[in-house]
């Protein structure tokens, strides 16, 4: 009596050791499935992003605007940059007694993308009102040093941020900064 079941747990490891390929089998095919689907994907993903809906062959079709298009060929975000008027500006003296300076400011608008760039173009006059005003308040020691221009960076993006509210800038680049 105690044999019997010694051959039935015996039995039941062979039978085991039989189902364990098969177990296998369908481990594998259910692995090459998932890849096949997220591969797909992926796939399916990589074209609709390059060549799909979001204008880019409409933009190439339009030609220069006057800002550059930073598509990544790679998949990454494209972003989209806008130049700003070029900014001639009165700086105030440090001492009431300096002579006066100037500041020539080229600036870039970096941008979402084209959608956003559709809605900033017609607002440039509120942006670039929003520099000025800002702007003439500065002195030429503001704009000294990476950290003047770092500040500056962030008062200026801050300041087209809100002349431009719904629409939304990811950052102000400076093209050029001379002071005089």
């Amino acid at each position: 009596m105690a044999k019997k079941p010694k051959k039935a747990s015996a039995e039941e490891g062979e039978a085991g050791t039989a189902a364990a390929p098969k177990g296998k089998k369908k481990l594998i095919i259910m692995v090459a499935v998932a890849l096949l689907v997220v591969g797909g994907g992926a796939g399916a993903y990589m074209m609709m992003g390059r060549g799909g809906g979001n204008g880019e062959g409409k933009e190439a079709a339009e030609g220069g605007h006057g800002g550059g298009h930073g598509a990544a060929p790679d998949g990454k975000k494209q972003v989209v940059f806008l130049d700003v008027r070029e900014l001639l500006l009165n700086l105030s003296p440090d001492m009431p007694q300096d002579k006066t300076k100037y500041a020539k400011v080229r600036l870039s608008l970096e941008l979402k993308d084209a959608k956003v760039e559709e809605e900033v173009k017609p607002l440039m006059p509120r942006v670039e009102d929003a520099l000025q005003v800002y702007m003439r308040e500065l002195r030429a020691s503001d704009l000294t040093g990476s950290v003047g221009l770092f500040r500056l960076r962030e008062e200026l993006l801050r300041r087209v941020n809100i002349a431009l509210y719904p629409a939304k800038v990811e950052a102000v680049l400076f093209k050029d900064v001379i002071v005089q």
